[in-house]
């Protein structure tokens, strides 16, 4: 075979093989991203921002480099909406390629603080009055839950906020709810009235029968203390029932 110096000759001093080409260096289309987000974010307000780059410009303290637009959309995808993303356990955002615990936990931090901000609005403050208040709170903690879960408002004989409490946590259809329970933790805090509040994973907030039955029976052993049940409230994605609003209690 012959070596390159004779096929250089023999083609008039032209190389029959060129030699391989470098390979394309890859362009980088998140160099400078940040800065530009971080920067139209300043100028234009957040308003401005789709919630994946929302989302996106949060995830850049979680992750100090590379591009995490494709995990902000990842993430919407999975969860279906900001709040979605906000609301979902640890454990579910971990399923998501590219988010660990430290990553999901600061997630978990702004639905906490939200919720913290919407708690801050009710205390010291006639619940009763406050109800657009109340129900912006409820929603923002209980719309987007994956699981039923049951939470009493215990109120004062002025109808102020003592303490918002998780009573049970069930599954995707169920939460057990203890009437005894409620009533004995209503007297620990000496509280005049409660409000019941529990969500449907389904989406869906309208009372079943057994939600009914299940508040009959809650009505029943505050009625022995003299405990007042001004309402009972079904989250869900699609909205809030009112028992009382529906007639129901």
């Amino acid at each position: 075979m012959a070596d390159s110096s004779e096929v250089e000759e023999a083609w008039g001093g032209r190389l029959l093989f060129a030699p391989p080409a470098s390979p394309p260096k890859p362009r980088l289309h998140h160099l400078g991203h940040r800065e530009r987000l971080r920067e139209r974010a300043l100028n234009a307000g957040f308003p401005a921002l789709a919630d994946y780059e929302a989302l996106e410009l949060y995830l850049f303290r979680s992750f100090p480099r590379g591009d995490v637009k494709p995990l902000a959309k990842d993430l919407l995808v999975r969860f279906g909406t900001l709040a979605g993303v906000l609301s979902a356990s640890i454990e579910d955002l971990c399923t998501v390629r590219g988010i660990g615990a430290a990553a999901a936990l600061d997630l978990k931090l702004v639905h906490d603080l939200a919720q913290r901000m919407g708690l801050d609005s009710l205390q010291k403050r006639t619940v009763i009055s406050s109800w657009s208040a109340l129900l912006a709170y409820i929603r923002l903690a209980l719309a987007h839950e994956p699981r039923e879960q049951f939470r009493v408002l215990f109120l004062d004989k002025k109808n102020q906020l003592i303490s918002d409490e998780v009573m049970n946590q069930g599954t995707v259809d169920h939460a057990p709810v203890y009437p005894r329970e409620v009533a004995r933790r209503a007297l620990e805090l000496a509280a005049s009235a409660v409000i019941l509040v529990h969500n449907h994973p389904s989406g869906d907030p309208t009372p079943s029968q057994a939600d009914v039955d299940m508040t009959r029976q809650v009505m029943a052993a505050c009625r022995t203390l003299n405990l007042a049940v001004h309402d009972h409230l079904v989250v869900g994605r699609d909205g809030v029932a009112s028992f009382k609003a529906l007639g129901l209690i």
